[in-house]
C-alpha cells in the first residue's frame, strides 16, 4: 500500500479550476496547488484570478490565470489548449463555474433561464469534450469533478428552478460522461456542497437583508435554520473533498456524487 502522503500527492498533474478566482473555485485551486498540482484558474474575473494565482505562486506552488467565459465553446478550446502548452497536460478538471441568481419562476424570462443552464450546464459538457479529449491524448487518463449541489437532490429554496434545472442536468451528465469515459481512465464524480460562504452568497444574504421581506429571503432564512452543525461550510470544507476526488484516495470512483451540507439533507 502507498503512504497517505504518496497517496495525495498531484506532483507532476496540471490542473483546470473553472470558477476559481474565489469562493469555492479559489478554494479547491488551493488544496489542489498545494498538492503539487499546476494550476490553471479560468474565470471571467480576471484581475481577481491573477490575484489568486499569485497569491499561489508566492507560496512556492505553480499557477496561471486565464480569462474564460466557460458557456462559449472557443474560450473553452483555448482555455485547454493553454493549460497543455503552459503546464504540459491537463490531467484534473474541475467544473466549478456557476450562477444563481434567484427569482421565482412567475418573474424569470426566457434569457434569464437559459443562462443559468449555459453557465452552469452547458460550460460542463464543453469542457468535459474539450480536456477529456486533451486527457485521452495524454494517456494517463484524468480526474474531472463536477461541482453539482444539494439542489441536485431536493430544492433548497424559493427562486432556483432554473439553478435546480442545471445541477439536476450536471448530476446526470457527470453519470452518463463517468460512463463512457472510464475506458479512458478518466474518472468522473462531482460533489454537491450546501450552504457555503462564498462571497457571491454574502452578496445576496445582503441584498435579501435589505430589501423588503419576499419569499426568497423566508427561504434563505429557513434554509440556514435546517442546517444540523447550525453553520454555513468553507469553501475549504469543499477543496479538502475535490483533492480527495482529484488523488489516489479516491482510486475505485467514477459516477458518484459526495454531499457536502452540514447534514441539511437530513432535515
Amino acid at each position: 500500500m502507498k503512504p497517505v502522503n504518496e497517496l495525495i500527492n498531484l506532483a507532476g498533474q496540471s490542473a483546470i479550476v473553472t470558477g476559481g478566482a474565489k469562493g469555492i473555485g479559489k478554494g479547491i485551486a488551493y488544496r489542489l496547488a498545494e498538492a503539487g498540482a499546476k494550476v490553471l484558474i479560468a474565470d471571467m474575473d480576471q484581475p481577481t484570478a491573477e490575484s489568486t494565482a499569485q497569491e499561489l505562486t508566492q507560496k512556492g506552488w505553480t499557477a496561471a490565470a486565464i480569462k474564460t467565459d466557460v458557456s462559449d465553446e472557443a474560450d473553452v478550446q483555448r482555455m485547454v489548449a493553454t493549460c497543455q502548452e503552459q503546464f504540459g497536460s491537463v490531467d484534473i478538471l474541475v467544473n466549478n463555474a456557476g450562477i444563481y441568481p434567484p427569482m421565482p419562476v412567475s418573474q424569470m424570462t426566457e434569457a434569464d433561464f437559459e443562462k443559468v443552464i449555459h453557465v452552469n450546464l452547458r460550460s460542463a459538457f464543453l469542457t468535459t469534450k474539450h480536456a477529456a479529449e486533451a486527457m485521452k491524448q495524454g494517456g494517463k487518463g484524468g480526474r474531472i469533478i463536477n461541482i453539482t449541489s444539494v439542489d441536485a437532490l431536493h430544492p433548497s429554496m424559493v427562486g432556483l428552478a432554473h439553478y435546480d434545472a442545471s445541477k439536476h442536468g450536471l448530476w446526470g451528465f457527470t453519470q452518463n460522461s463517468a460512463l463512457e469515459l472510464s475506458t479512458h481512465n478518466i474518472w468522473v464524480n462531482a460533489i454537491a456542497p450546501g450552504g457555503i460562504q462564498t462571497p457571491g452568497v454574502e452578496s445576496m444574504q445582503a441584498a435579501n437583508a435589505s430589501s423588503a421581506a419576499t419569499d426568497v429571503k423566508k427561504a434563505s432564512e429557513m434554509f440556514m435554520a435546517k442546517i444540523p452543525m447550525h453553520r454555513m461550510g468553507e469553501p475549504d470544507e469543499i477543496g479538502m473533498v475535490a483533492l480527495f476526488l482529484a488523488s489516489q484516495m479516491s482510486s475505485y470512483m467514477t459516477g458518484s456524487q459526495i454531499v457536502v451540507d452540514g447534514g441539511v439533507l437530513l432535515s
